[in-house]
């Protein structure tokens, strides 16, 4: 491998904003908050929407992560949608 053409991998605590849950991993990413683990040491503190304790696709739940309220925006640069009404002439 070359030299000096990796990034720095440190120790990052995660956090699911929707759950809370932490948890402890390697990354490149930085972070200005700090949190204190089990371990004793203090880690930067990354608060991400979803991890797998939250993602549907690992908790088997079927819910919408609206966090920051984009349905709403859609619908008001949009407006809402509403179900067409056909009378059925003209149709076989």
């Amino acid at each position: 491998m070359k030299a000096d053409i990796h990034p720095d991998y440190h120790p990052v605590v995660f956090e699911d904003a929707s759950t809370g849950k932490k948890f402890l991993t390697r990354s490149t990413a930085t972070a200005e908050r700090t949190v204190r683990w089990h371990d004793g040491n203090t880690y930067p503190l990354l608060v991400v929407d979803v991890t797998a304790d939250s993602h549907p696709f690992w908790t088997g739940a079927n819910r919408v992560l609206d966090t920051q309220g984009r349905v709403e925006k859609f619908e008001r640069k949009y407006g809402k949608r509403t179900a067409v009404v056909r009378s059925g002439k003209g149709q076989s």
